[in-house]
C-alpha cells in the first residue's frame, strides 16, 4: 500500500527516532557521572589519552559510546521504516536437512579458496537437497521482511558500515543461507526468497564504487543493498534515501545538543 505522503510520514519516523535516541543518550551519560563504572569513566583511564588533556581524554571515550549506540539506533529506525511497507519479523525457524548445510559448507569453500565469484544460482537449488537427516533450526535475523503485495520473502544482513573480516563475512554468509534454506522448505519456491548483505551507508563516499572486497568475496553484486539502495529498499521508495538523510540532518542538532550538555557535565 502506498503511504499518501511519503516524504512527510518518512520524515515524521527519522525525526522521532533522532530525539528519542538523544533524549536516552543524555540521561545515560549524565546519570552515570558519578559512577566510576558508567561508559564514559571506564573508558578515560588510558594514561597515553589522558596526557594529550582533558577534551582529547573525554572525546575519544565518548565517540566510541556514540559510534555504537548511533548503530544501533539506525538499526531500529530502518525497522521502523520497514514496518510500514512489509511484515517485519526477527527470527526464521524450521527444518534443515543436513545435504543443505553441507551444499552451504561447499560453496562458502569455493569462495573462501577463491575458485568461484558468488552468484545467486550457488544455492537456488536448495529445495534439491532437501533430503538426508533434519534438524530443527531458529535463526535471529536483523530482518526478515515479507512484501504481502508480490509475496516475496526478504532476508537481509545489516551491518551499519559493512566492515566485516574474512571470517565474519563467511560466518554471515552461512546463517543467511541456512535461514534461506528454512525458508525454502517451509514455503517450498526458492524463486519467492532473496537475501542481501546491507550497509546504512557507503563507507567509500554514496556515490562512489563499495570496495569491501573481504565482503563481496562471500555475497555477489546482486546480494548488496548499499547505503542508497538499503534506505530506498526499505522505504519501498525511490526516494526513500533522499527523505531519510534529509531529516537526519534537519533534526541532527537534538543530538549535537545534547553531546553539549554532556560535555558540560563531565568537563565542567
Amino acid at each position: 500500500m502506498k503511504i499518501p505522503n511519503e516524504k512527510e510520514f518518512i520524515s515524521s519516523i527519522v525525526k522521532s527516532s533522532v530525539m528519542a535516541y538523544a533524549e536516552g543518550f543524555e540521561c545515560r551519560h549524565v546519570s552515570e557521572v558519578d559512577n566510576p563504572e558508567g561508559v564514559i569513566n571506564m573508558k578515560i583511564h588510558n594514561v597515553f589519552i589522558e596526557a594529550l588533556g582533558k577534551e582529547i581524554q573525554y572525546y575519544t571515550a565518548l565517540s566510541r559510546s556514540l559510534d555504537s549506540s548511533l548503530g544501533n539506533m539506525l538499526e531500529k529506525m530502518a525497522i521502523a521504516l520497514a514496518e510500514q511497507n512489509y511484515v517485519v519479523k526477527r527470527e526464521v525457524a524450521g527444518p534443515l536437512y543436513k545435504s543443505q548445510t553441507q551444499l552451504i559448507a561447499n560453496v562458502l569453500e569455493e569462495y573462501k579458496r577463491h575458485n568461484k565469484r558468488p552468484e545467486i544460482s550457488d544455492y537456488s537449488n536448495m529445495l534439491e537437497n532437501a533430503t538426508e537427516t533434519e534438524s530443527h533450526v531458529r535463526h535471529d535475523s536483523d530482518y526478515y521482511l515479507y512484501d504481502e503485495e508480490t509475496d516475496h520473502h526478504y532476508l537481509i544482513e545489516l551491518k551499519i558500515g559493512g566492515d566485516l573480516d574474512n571470517k565474519k563475512a563467511r560466518a554471515e554468509k552461512e546463517a543467511i543461507l541456512e535461514q534461506y534454506a528454512i525458508l525454502s522448505n517451509l514455503i517450498g519456491d526458492t524463486s519467492k526468497i532473496t537475501i542481501y548483505f546491507a550497509t546504512a551507508y557507503n563507507r567509500y563516499g554514496e556515490d562512489k564504487a563499495w570496495r569491501q572486497e573481504r565482503v563481496k568475496q562471500f555475497f555477489g553484486n546482486d546480494e548488496l543493498l548499499i547505503g542508497r539502495d538499503f534506505w530506498n529498499f526499505i522505504c519501498k521508495s525511490e526516494n526513500g534515501y533522499k527523505y531519510v538523510i534529509e531529516s537526519y540532518r534537519e533534526n541532527a542538532h537534538y543530538i549535537k545538543e545534547a553531546l553539549d550538555r554532556i560535555k558540560q557535565t563531565y568537563l565542567s
